[in-house]
């Protein structure tokens, strides 16, 4: 093949018949791509079960096949993965695989097809293809729990979590991803082995991984209350967990967690977002009074957002964005008709990059809430698109150091920093206009700034 074109599930399915009927082994299609292929979901990767440890020879031949590079093979596992253009196909001995309690290895053994499938997470990845485009279950139940929406433990669930507890993760992931409902044993099951997350078994990154996918789905309010249910909310976001119970008055139908809950249910599918709204209000327990307030717990849970998404492992540049949001998202709730321009311009700069998500964010804040006046924001959306295409711009002054130096004949030191940032006042309040010589003329005028 060798073109960049990506190639179609007709194709793939033709290419890995011919590679296997070369090579004359037996494998299948199994997991993901099975589930979400009958229920119209589109998934580009693949997974292929090989019977007879023979998954690195079969990559090896669909790698020549389809003239792609060759295999990534990780031998400790058994697997290999063969990119295309549009897809990743990795290729899996049938093997056993379970968790030792004090270790992120896990201990992996050939295993038959049929051990293989009763060893996997629920029974709704058990589902098989062959490359003929057939289905096959054979386990006798898969088929029934995908069309009831279930998700279900093809063992006993303490078993099944056992093995590899990030798989009580998955669990909810999968609800909030696919719409569908645990099995009744489920959850009595991760509350059972929740204390299985945090051993030295599963890395912050698989768990930062699943957390990133949950708040990514169609549900992520589902998924943060199935956390709770199950008992590991506290384990991964113990900042959320401490507030449930935090009462609130004024505009508030809910505690702390609740209104919190409700914020992230109206968040646009933006994980910054979603982040923030998740942390937007963790700061109140800390600064709660006995009059109902919660002074500063904007600037407590801007802190509080930074060291829990360092300790999951999040990216700086991520981290710093919802530190940003945290911080802030009071700014726009709190908004009027008679702020100034030079106000408007302010929240501007001090979001730059993160406004949008400002406004996304405040639309949440105010909707969980019977806050009156929702369509302020709307008038403030207007006014920020106002100023920010405002040509010079007000947001920055037109002027340097060097310059204040040279016009006021002073030495380098921290006046010059003060005096730009009161020009840089001024401009935007209006007070001086926004070019080169209208802010010299003004300095020149005005030594004493």
């Amino acid at each position: 093949m060798g073109s960049n074109q990506p190639v179609d599930d007709l194709q793939l399915l033709g290419l890995l018949k011919r590679a296997a009927d070369d090579l004359g082994v037996k494998a299948w299609i199994v997991g993901g791509y099975v589930r979400d292929h009958l229920l119209g979901r589109d998934q580009p990767d693949l997974d292929v079960v090989v019977e007879d440890g023979a998954a690195a020879h079969l990559a090896e031949r669909f790698a020549q096949l389809t003239g792609a590079g060759p295999p990534v093979t990780f031998e400790r596992y058994g697997t290999a993965q063969v990119t295309l253009p549009g897809h990743l196909v990795e290729f899996v001995s049938a093997r056993a695989e379970s968790y030792p309690p004090d270790s992120r290895k896990p201990h992996v053994r050939p295993a038959t097809l049929d051990e293989d499938l009763g060893r996997r997470d629920f029974t709704v990845n058990t589902l098989l293809m062959d490359f003929e485009g057939n289905i096959h279950d054979r386990l006798g139940s898969a088929r029934a729990d995908l069309d009831a929406h279930i998700l279900r433990t093809p063992a006993d669930p303490i078993q099944t979590f056992n093995d590899d507890p990030l798989r009580m993760l998955r669990a909810v992931r999968f609800a909030a991803q696919l719409g569908f409902d645990l099995a009744p044993d489920l959850v009595p099951a991760m509350r059972q082995l929740s204390g299985r997350l945090v051993s030295p078994v599963i890395s912050v990154e698989r768990i930062s991984d699943e957390l990133r996918k949950m708040l990514l789905s169609e549900r992520p309010r589902l998924a943060l209350e199935l956390l709770d249910s199950a008992g590991l909310l506290e384990l991964v976001l113990p900042e959320l967990a401490a507030c449930k119970g935090v009462a609130q008055t004024g505009y508030h139908t809910h505690d702390v967690y609740g209104h919190t809950l409700l914020a992230v249910g109206l968040t646009p599918p933006d994980l910054i977002v979603r982040l923030a709204a998740v942390f937007h209000d963790v700061g109140k327990p800390a600064t709660a009074t006995p009059e109902g307030a919660f002074t500063g717990h904007e600037e407590v849970g801007a802190g509080m957002a930074r060291t829990a998404l360092e300790r999951l492992r999040f990216p700086l540049k991520e981290i710093d964005a919802v530190a940003t949001l945290v911080r802030l998202h009071l700014r726009p709730v709190y908004y009027r008709s008679e702020w100034s321009d030079g106000a408007v311009r302010r929240l501007a700069r001090d979001a730059g990059a993160q406004i949008e998500r400002l406004m996304a964010l405040a639309r949440a804040d105010i909707g969980a809430s019977a806050y009156p006046e929702p369509e302020k924001l709307d008038e403030l959306a207007t006014r920020l698109a106002t100023v920010l295409s405002e040509k010079p711009t007000r947001m920055a002054a037109p002027i340097d150091g060097e310059d204040i130096m040279r016009a006021l004949g002073i030495p380098p030191g921290p006046a010059v920093g003060r005096i730009k940032e009161r020009l840089g006042e001024l401009i935007m309040d209006g007070e001086i206009e926004p070019s080169r010589e209208a802010v010299l003329a003004y300095l020149q005028s005005h030594s004493d700034l």
